[in-house]
């Protein structure tokens, strides 16, 4: 039976135009949504993925950017058939936010720092459902609910700096949902989360769905989603969709090299690789734009970069046989939840609870867990960024855990970290070159700034970018470029330690990959020891030698990465395990099945 088209994309055009170029953003795109059926939309930052979900929206800032061509028909409910190119920005309002709504990539940007999250999302129920202040309350605090928000009626009137990044997520989420949209945008709704979270999120996603029978365009750079959500793909690479299809078809018999790229580029669960395959070992781009197919399969390429268990056994058989270089016993980190009268805490939370264990050199040491499981909090701890409560934490036979700030800050170019957010990171004001460079003057690294220049250059180049971009600032450059910036950053003091936290959850797939790849590389070159913090278990299987999976602020299981990957211990493992989208051809012929079940 075919499905009420509720959108119809015809041959459009976004372009953004500056002194001296004109760059289309999106270019000839066409695809259409039916009622019930989501459309999962790939491809690298700068691919015109996210361009075109605001051009539906009309967000689309003017200047520089506008839509020039093409048609963009909405079967309003109670509009009728409306082109959304040519509708005043008033009709616009009263569609944005009530029959389509977006839920943006990141939170902290799209919510209001002076507003309370609930009164947010009440704004919005109140601006286009005719219901009372009490009524809307009520239903914000019911949608907090459905989205598996902690203590809902605290969130309500919490400001957003006092979440956490999957907790500001779900306060978007249960925002876009609340007028029960017949489309629903969703960019990078779930990059923040952690896998059971995302995997919630997702159920939850498509049980509105099957409710309202709404429409999704679901924008994200995790194929393993993708393969589990939508019911079509849509491939973009330069403005252009370069293949689309019903998802099996994608998946099973992808045709465009850049297709091919994408699905090699996702960590393999079932194998371990040296390193990750990349776009480019599928295509090539010539000066002119035109794009020549590389003739090899995806499982030429991999069964090239296999690791045997008998090589990773002898590694690290020498690994193990060394001293530790970083030694935890029994830390602990607490905060104060509750206070009394005179503002005595009366109440803790133990974020990071009795944790022991060594690290060793050259080893990559995985920290998993869920959002809130203490990891990243216990990476800051190592730092002394946060203060331990008790317990030790001894770097090189060092005992760190009660040293001055003074002799704190001698250590801190032995022991860096690479944060989630590079934008955050990066000092708007200041051009990468000199951010590079800045804590080689604090340290006193080399004799001076011309001797440093050419170091940060040389670094630059080490993270596959050129000595172009010194003089650029942070809103210059994509994602993956600005976490190629803070990584030259932190590698630039020649540090023995280094914690990367989340440091590519932000990243698409393939640029992903390379960040991952080049990590590694690193590693081999200078002899790096890595902690690597992520709530994606299969990224953090890639890159691990052992693995320490975090509840509550305590450790659930420790071991080789892969052994607990195969075999988990814990109820807990096996939960995050299973939450992992993995993309496989069975599972999408399930998911295939269970909405044709639903649909009789």
């Amino acid at each position: 039976m075919t499905k009420e088209i509720l959108l119809e994309i015809k041959n459009l055009v976004t372009e953004f135009r500056s002194d001296d170029d004109i760059v289309k953003a999106v270019n000839d795109v066409s695809f259409s949504l039916s009622k019930g059926e989501t459309i999962g939309i790939v491809g690298e930052s700068g691919s015109g993925k996210s361009v075109t979900s605001l051009s539906i929206m009309r967000l689309i800032p003017n200047p520089p950017g506008k839509i020039t061509g093409g048609e963009i028909i909405f079967h309003s409910t109670t509009n009728g058939k409306v082109d959304i190119t040519k509708i005043s920005e008033t009709e616009m309002r009263t569609l944005r936010g009530n029959e389509i709504a977006m839920i943006f990539q990141e939170p902290m940007t799209s919510l209001n720092p002076v507003f309370t999250c609930g009164n947010q999302v009440m704004e919005a129920i109140l601006l286009h459902q005719h219901v009372s202040k009490q009524e809307a309350k009520a239903k914000t605090i019911a949608l907090f609910i459905k989205v598996q928000l902690p203590r809902p009626e605290i969130i309500f009137d919490s400001y957003p700096h006092q979440l956490s990044g999957g907790q500001k997520q779900r306060v978007m989420i249960a925002m876009a949902m609340s007028c029960s949209p017949n489309i629903l945008i969703a960019d990078e709704p779930t990059t923040a989360l952690d896998v059971t979270v995302q995997a919630t999120i997702i159920e939850l996603m498509q049980e509105l769905q099957r409710e309202n029978d709404m429409g999704i365009v679901f924008i994200t750079h995790d194929l393993g989603v993708i393969a589990e959500l939508a019911d079509k793909v849509v491939v973009m690479y330069k403005g252009k969709i370069v293949e689309q299809g019903n998802v099996l078809d994608i998946f099973s018999n992808p045709q465009h090299p850049y297709t091919k790229g994408l699905l090699a580029c996702r960590p393999p669960l079932d194998k371990r690789l040296k390193w990750l395959p990349t776009v480019s070992d599928f295509m090539t781009v010539n000066a002119s734009g035109e794009i020549s197919e590389n003739k090899q399969s995806v499982n030429d390429i991999t069964q090239k970069l296999v690791v045997t268990a008998e090589e990773r056994a002898l590694e690290h058989q020498a690994m193990y046989a060394q001293q530790p270089v970083l030694q935890l016993k029994n830390l602990k980190t607490s905060f104060p939840v509750n206070k009394g009268m005179f503002g005595k805490p009366t109440a803790f939370v133990n974020a990071v609870d009795d944790i022991t264990f060594d690290v060793y050199p050259g080893e990559t040491l995985g920290l998993v867990g869920e959002s809130g499981c203490g990891k990243t909090t216990l990476g800051r701890t190592i730092l002394r960024l946060i203060e331990p409560t008790s317990g030790s934490i001894i770097l090189n036979g060092q005992d760190i855990t009660h040293i001055s700030s003074r002799e704190m800050m001698a250590l801190r170019k032995d022991i860096q970290i690479i944060f989630q957010d590079p934008y955050s990171s990066l000092n708007p004001r200041i051009t990468i070159g000199n951010a590079i460079m800045e804590p080689m003057q604090v340290h006193g690294i080399l004799k001076n700034d011309a001797a440093r220049k050419k170091r940060v250059i040389e670094l630059l180049e080490r993270v596959n970018m050129n000595e172009a971009q010194f003089n650029r600032y942070p809103h210059e450059f994509s994602g993956g470029q600005r976490q190629r910036v803070c990584i030259a950053r932190a590698i630039a003091l020649h540090p023995k330690f280094i914690i990367c936290d989340e440091s590519v959850s932000a990243l698409d797939v393939s640029v992903q990959a390379q960040v991952l790849n080049l990590l590694n590389e690193l590693k081999r070159e200078f002899n790096f020891t890595y902690i690597f913090i992520s709530h994606d278990l299969s990224v953090v299987k890639f890159m691990s030698d052992r693995m320490v999976v975090m509840n509550k602020g305590r450790i659930e299981e420790m071991g080789d990465a892969d052994s607990i990957y195969n075999n988990p211990k814990t109820e807990y493992t096996k939960k995050l395990i299973h939450a992992i989208p993995k993309g496989l051809l069975n599972d999408i012929k399930e998911s295939i099945e269970k909405k044709k079940q639903i649909l009789i």
